[in-house]
């Protein structure tokens, strides 16, 4: 089965592997037991620990602090973790005639890995176990796009910056911009080398300096399996449309996408509309709801 490769729209490839991924079976936290026969439950103490750790690597520097008071601003990290899987529906639809993408996914936030459903099709099912990306489906027309690159996209537009309190993550503060008549934050996103598969990606985040919230988001795609001899797309600019809250986490429900001016604004009309929803937590998965299932294709390569 071959799947063909088609041009994506975000760089979610380079934070692949810079999350934290291991996790004990039980423990008791005041009156409240977490972790009790479910592999994904979080103890409140690795939480703690883990948004403490983060804090303090955000509190080294300026641009870190800006990112940390976004973060607070969607809802903060202890209730992101706290909350358990995160599913939703991503609609993803080019408006120049290439390739649509459309599924219900569910995430685990902790560790990076995913599942998605066609909507048109719930018997097709692709994923990542958090080291490889698999799928199960009919044939090879089902999804005409690069599975290993998608798993994971849909989470890293939803939850900017939410994302970033990984090892490997590079902050550097911009002068600030104004954007759509409103004065904005703005912070450069780099990687370490080695981290993920695209460390030459970089985001630039556009954050109102009042709400702290996400208005936009620059980006580039250097991705080895679009680019397999170097270089990158041109730089696009995704403009946030509208927002809803989640038990306490804010998401963005549409996204618009340009090709970016040079001084980092929309330019001409939209190529790409994307819009979030079906969003809900949910405290517990099925054992193995991530594995790949018998009969799946395990897929190699970028």
């Amino acid at each position: 089965m071959k799947y063909t490769l088609i041009y994506a729209v975000v760089i979610c490839s380079s934070l692949i592997s810079c999350k934290e991924t291991t996790k004990p079976k039980q423990e008791v936290a005041g009156t409240e037991v977490v972790g009790e026969a479910n592999p994904g439950s979080i103890p409140i103490s690795w939480v703690n620990n883990r948004v403490e750790k983060a804090k303090k690597r955000l509190d080294g520097s300026e641009a870190g602090k800006v990112v940390w008071d976004a973060m607070e601003a969607m809802g903060g990290l202890n209730k992101w973790y706290g909350n358990g899987y995160l599913s939703f529906r991503f609609n993803y639809q080019p408006l120049d005639g290439s390739v649509p993408r459309d599924t219900y996914q569910t995430i685990d936030t902790w560790s990076n890995k995913a599942r998605h459903h066609s909507v048109t099709d719930s018997t097709a099912i692709y994923g990542w176990d958090g080291e490889n990306a698999w799928v199960t489906a009919k044939d090879s027309t089902t999804f005409k796009y690069n599975l290993r690159f998608w798993a994971l996209t849909p989470l890293y537009l939803a939850a900017q910056p939410l994302v970033l309190d990984g090892e490997g993550v590079n902050l550097e503060l911009l002068p600030q911009v104004n954007y759509k008549d409103t004065l904005q934050d703005v912070v450069k996103v780099t990687f370490d080398s080695g981290t993920g598969d695209a460390p030459d990606d970089y985001y630039i985040l556009y954050l109102d300096a009042k709400t702290h919230l996400l208005s936009a988001l620059r980006y580039i795609v250097s991705y080895p399996g679009y680019f397999p001899d170097g270089g990158n797309n041109p730089e696009k600019i995704m403009d946030v449309v509208s927002r809803t809250t989640v038990n306490g986490i804010n998401f963005p429900l549409k996204f618009d996408t340009y090709w970016s001016t040079e001084d980092g604004q929309p330019k001409g009309e939209p190529i790409t509309t994307i819009e979030l929803s079906d969003i809900e937590f949910q405290s517990q998965l099925e054992e193995g709801f991530f594995e790949r299932p018998e009969g799946g294709m395990l897929l190699e390569g970028l």
